[in-house]
């Protein structure tokens, strides 16, 4: 089982990477516009939208393994490392292993810690530049769920002649 496992994640790395790339993509679309372009000759039969139909379900059907099999380690490779710095750091180490607590447990350290966020940002837009400033200014406000008022345009002023 062992050697079953190593495989499977060995070959959804590889394939991983390999589909990640600009050539997988443009073979893709080539094998799409050599399908298109044999559609007169098969005078678009049902047979012929049957055969990119399979192909691209099939396709579909194993990369969802192999996606979620390269995200699940990865999760648990960045998990391992944040565990790491948080033992080795001055941070609290009741984070550790918070991963493995249920949706209401995490919804509830979520909102002590999105408590600490406004003072944060305030602080920041203290040191920041005018333009930073105002971006900040706007992430707060959606933070708190206001929605962002829109600025009134505004009019050249007249001169008297």
């Amino acid at each position: 089982m062992l050697k079953l496992s190593q495989w499977f994640s060995q070959t959804a790395s590889a394939t991983s990477r390999w589909t990640g790339r600009p050539s997988a993509f443009l073979l893709c679309v080539l094998v799409v516009i050599v399908w298109a372009a044999s559609g007169p000759l098969f005078d678009y039969s049902d047979t012929w939208q049957l055969v990119i139909n399979t192909g691209t379900t099939i396709v579909t059907f194993l990369m969802v393994f192999l996606i979620q099999n390269t995200q699940n380690r990865d999760n648990v490779a960045l998990q391992a490392k944040l565990d790491e710095l948080i033992r080795a750091s001055q941070a609290k180490n009741d984070f550790i292993g918070i991963e493995h607590l249920s949706d209401k447990e995490l919804d509830a350290i979520l909102e002590e810690c999105e408590r600490h966020r406004p003072d944060a940002l305030r602080r920041a837009e203290a040191r920041a530049t005018s333009k930073r400033k105002a971006e900040l200014s706007a992430a707060r406000q959606q933070a708190r769920g206001a929605e962002q008022p829109k600025p009134r345009p505004r009019r050249p002023a007249r001169t008297r002649a």
